[in-house]
């Protein structure tokens, strides 16, 4: 066609006779310009051409003294038939590899940066996975850092333990042996364990404050058998560290009072974490290696079976309890009344925990199910995204975030999860978001905000996203600025800003206005309210909490915005508020089981849930629901909450 007088010509056999030329080109040497070194063997190649596939090979070129000169790149830790793989991927765009190879594939194209060919290369993994190979592949994808990887084996892991755990792959595995004592206060017959999700994370806990805390080595806690005790407010603790250190006392006809004086670690001037914002100290340095339960199973009444990642070490727990007060190191006598301490009747089911416990994390319902994203713990911030169905009660993992991310929120809009901001853990405020698609089952990302945002509230209102507060990138001051983001559009702009500087605010939406919560005008935690009015871009202060509480999670529920947990300065809060807007007043509600500060909170199939958070001690990976009836939060399952 030659339309307005110009001649338009393509040939479809252009780019791929000339392709197939350079291949020719280089495997004969001719106008070659870059040398590889891969463990002895030589391979020559073209620069343009290797820069224009990994963005390691460019930032190496490119970095040249002589940009003109032949450069001499040499690798001693890549298998040379996997590279000469990628080479013939970067001229050919086919990717042909023996079965035997597709992990050297993988790994050298994380070498090079090749994220296209890792991401094909994990998909081919994960349909050569079964039962009897599913460790070999985990443990490959958690020494690649692959958590895409991860979180598909891990979910297959969950599925399939026990026919995982008879393979000889899982038998050879490091093995810790737990023996569990009950030292509960007991009725007329032996208080049982909690489910296996939560006495799991329990003893991985105490793994932790054993190699941190106690200067233990994993080797040396694998070697003999641990004996353990279950305490009368839910604490597993080393049988050397309790024994002189608890004692009973107050005894009367209605209850025991069960003290139990300060362990080596509280009194240590070594502390874990920081008594006001769970944050880790700067006196520990952090550990980088994963602490996680990939699947657990209670195999019998008193016996339980998990694999987990103890240090980054793929390890198999073996946990049998005993119920013996009797050899106890304490005194525990047998009462017929009630006693204090709330217990767990062997038949409730406890609704079953996170896989990583989180802080900061970003909460949100979505189709009916609950979903959880990123947050910290003792270790990183997390990329990974688990979802809850309440009808089945169990957690599965969905894509993970391109980014980590805590200390932000989450908001569905036009059928999209939204996070933008927060911290990855390296700098303190992030800019960059990005928004899951189920229907693609991917996050991409959206435009950046105009600045660097941590701790700030985000809804979705009227068809857009807002994101109100926040601390600046240069430390804790709040900040007034309040941004929308038209999806349509893809532009962010400016609205009015707060009446006053807010980070750590809880924002939500109801009867077409925006409220933003509490939080904290630089380290000052607040109770007023406002409200935003986006017909005439007003921000409006309404009736004041009960509480001053930062870090409290939001939910509308019945019409009402509910203000859970929390932190007021001092400590960890387990209160609830509730906000009725017909009568501009805040009403006290019954309290969660748990204190939480930046916790998750998401109202789901006619249930109000509170997840994770940090209870003033401890990271967070359980969860509760709201009973309006009773007015009483439950670790229960629904089917075993009262009036439900």
């Amino acid at each position: 066609m030659i339309p307005n007088g110009y001649l338009v010509f393509e040939d479809e056999n252009f780019i791929e006779s000339s392709v197939a030329k350079l291949n020719a080109l280089r495997k004969s040497g001719q106008f070659c310009d870059v040398r590889l070194q891969v463990c002895g063997h030589e391979m020559l190649a073209h620069r343009a051409v290797l820069a224009c596939c990994s963005p390691y090979l460019f930032e190496i070129f490119n970095n040249d003294s002589d940009p003109h000169g032949f450069s001499h790149v040499k690798f001693d830790d890549l298998n040379p038939a996997a590279v000469e793989v990628l080479m013939n991927y970067a001229y050919t765009a086919q990717l042909k590899a023996d079965k035997e190879l597709v992990k050297d594939v993988y790994s050298a194209a994380k070498k090079l940066k090749m994220d296209r060919v890792r991401q094909v290369c994990g998909d081919y993994i994960l349909t050569r996975m079964d039962v009897q190979n599913c460790i070999s592949y985990r443990n490959f994808a958690s020494q690649m850092g692959d958590s895409r990887l991860l979180s598909q084996i891990d979910s297959c892991i969950q599925e399939n333990l026990l026919e995982i755990s008879e393979q000889d792959e899982f038998l050879k595995l490091p093995r810790l042996k737990v023996k569990l004592k009950n030292l509960e206060v007991i009725l007329e017959e032996n208080v049982c364990l909690p489910s296996n999700g939560k006495v799991c994370t329990k003893v991985i806990n105490w793994v932790q404050r054993s190699v941190w805390e106690n200067g233990k080595n994993l080797e040396d806690l694998m070697e003999e058998v641990q004996t353990l005790y279950y305490s009368a407010d839910h604490k597993l603790l080393d049988g050397s560290v309790l024994d002189g250190q608890a004692e009973v006392f107050g005894i009367d006809d209605d209850h025991i009072q069960f003290v139990q004086k300060k362990s080596p670690r509280e009194s240590s001037n070594h502390q874990i974490y920081s008594s006001t914002s769970g944050n880790l100290s700067t006196q520990v340095q952090t550990n980088k290696h994963e602490w996680k339960i990939i699947a657990s199973e209670k195999t019998s009444s008193m016996t339980y079976l998990c694999l987990a990642v103890l240090n980054g070490v793929l390890c198999v727990i073996f946990l049998h309890g005993r119920n013996s007060p009797h050899s106890s190191p304490v005194t525990t006598p047998c009462l017929v009344k009630s006693i204090s301490f709330e217990v767990q009747a062997e038949d409730d089911r406890l609704l079953s925990p996170m896989q990583y416990a989180r802080s900061g994390l970003g909460t949100a319902e979505l189709n009916g199910k609950l979903v959880v994203a990123g947050g910290y713990n003792r270790e990183e911030c997390l990329r990974t995204v688990e979802c809850y169905d309440p009808a089945t009660d169990g957690w599965t993992f969905i894509a993970p975030m391109r980014t980590p991310r805590a200390r932000f929120q989450m908001a569905v809009l036009m059928g999209q999860l939204y996070v933008t901001g927060g911290s990855n853990g390296h700098s303190d405020e992030l800019c960059c978001g990005e928004t899951y698609n189920p229907n693609t089952r991917d996050w991409t990302p959206v435009p950046e905000l105009r600045t660097n945002r941590c701790n700030a509230g985000v809804c979705s209102l009227n068809g857009k996203l807002y994101i109100v507060g926040g601390s600046d990138p240069y430390g804790q001051k709040g900040l007034k600025n309040c941004d929308s983001f038209d999806p349509v559009s893809k532009i962010w702009t400016n609205c009015a800003p707060l009446n006053t500087r807010r980070h750590q605010a809880a924002v939500c939406e109801l009867d077409g206005y925006l409220y933003v919560v509490g939080g904290a005008e630089s380290w000052n935690c607040l109770n007023t309210v406002e409200r935003y009015n986006p017909e005439n871009n007003t921000w409006t202060l309404v009736s004041p909490m009960n509480m001053a509480r930062r870090g409290s999670g939001v939910a509308i529920y019945n019409g009402k915005i509910f203000a859970v947990g929390g932190f007021d300065g001092t400590r960890a809060l387990n209160c609830v508020e509730m906000y009725d807007p017909t009568n501009n007043e805040w009403k006290m509600m019954g309290s969660m089981i748990s204190a939480r500060s930046n916790a998750g909170v998401a109202a789901v199939n006619g249930l109000l849930y509170a997840v994770g958070g940090f209870d003033g001690n401890e990271f967070l990976n359980n969860l509760e629901a709201y009973d309006p009836e009773s007015n009483e939060w439950s670790p229960c399952t629904r089917s075993n909450m009262p009036n439900l």
